[in-house]
């Protein structure tokens, strides 16, 4: 009985060392399979440019050659910064606005029914023509700028926003109002737990639709920014310019997207894991 107990112990002990050995491997699997991924498009770049040799298509190596040159004489982190600052600030004041009017609208159906047909007007309107109009009113500044592309955001986050608040369980709400909360403790464990996947939706593709017109914004009335230098460079046919602002400031978004909305969306669904 012993030899038999043992011999079982024998056999499950080098699955128990294996273990760790495939949660490390899980681990760094992604990693890897990111860094094969833009191996294998760094080379079919790299066959497709040397089988057509244009300056319309430039190698990559072209590309690296003109994202040093721009990056040590500061004129990429320059316009990189600048353009940041205006995505930040449109994202910001879209949001904020966005959020509470589309709250609102979810909360009060009768405020909805009204301003329903406001919300279905802006979302059709261009973005150009926004652009172009703001910068009539207001003149070619910043806050043209800024105001123009918050505009184009706010109505896509209203209606994010009003169906996360069409979906709020009313029992938490007679919860609340059986144990007496504050405003404040309502909105922080009854309201925002339940429209932080809103939150998270509409603030993803907020970044992903905010960066692009401010590009727009910066090509037709700004002076400076990756808009503007990609104008500049259009008009110069320098591809290889263009395709180096361009890839700088998407690998400026992308470790947005990984180092800060992605652990701030699972650091803030935390309760939904512990829970589960």
């Amino acid at each position: 009985m012993n030899l038999e107990h043992h011999d079982r112990a024998r056999d499950i002990e080098p699955l128990t060392e294996a273990q760790p050995r495939r949660r490390s491997f899980s681990s760094i699997a992604p990693a890897l399979t990111v860094i094969v991924s833009l191996a294998g498009l760094y080379l079919l770049w790299s066959v497709a440019a040397s089988l057509w040799p244009s300056r319309a298509f430039p190698h990559p190596d072209q590309v690296w050659v003109v994202l040093v040159q721009d990056t040590l004489n500061g004129e990429l982190p320059y316009n990189l910064a600048i353009t940041l600052a205006r995505v930040f600030a449109a994202f910001v004041v879209a949001m904020v606005i966005g959020s509470v009017i589309g709250i609102l609208l979810g909360i009060y159906n009768r405020a909805d029914q009204f301003f329903n047909p406001w919300v279905v007007l802006f979302l059709n309107i261009p973005a150009l023509v926004i652009i172009v109009l703001a910068y009539i009113w207001f003149g070619l500044n910043e806050v043209a700028a800024i105001g123009a592309v918050a505009v184009n955001k706010i109505p896509n986050v209203v209606v994010t926003m009003r169906e996360g608040a069409r979906a709020l369980d009313p029992r938490y709400a007679e919860m609340a109002k059986v144990y007496r909360f504050s405003a404040f403790d309502r909105l922080r464990h009854i309201l925002l737990p339940q429209l932080q996947p809103y939150f998270a939706a509409s603030a993803r593709t907020g970044i992903a639709l905010i960066w692009k017109i401010v590009l727009v914004v910066e090509l037709l009335g700004r002076s400076n920014g990756v808009g503007f230098q990609i104008h500049l460079y259009f008009q110069l046919f320098d591809v290889a310019a263009i395709l180096a602002y361009t890839l700088a400031f998407v690998a400026i978004m992308l470790f947005i997207e990984l180092l800060l909305v992605q652990p701030f969306e699972r650091y803030a669904t935390r309760w939904r894991r512990r829970a589960a």
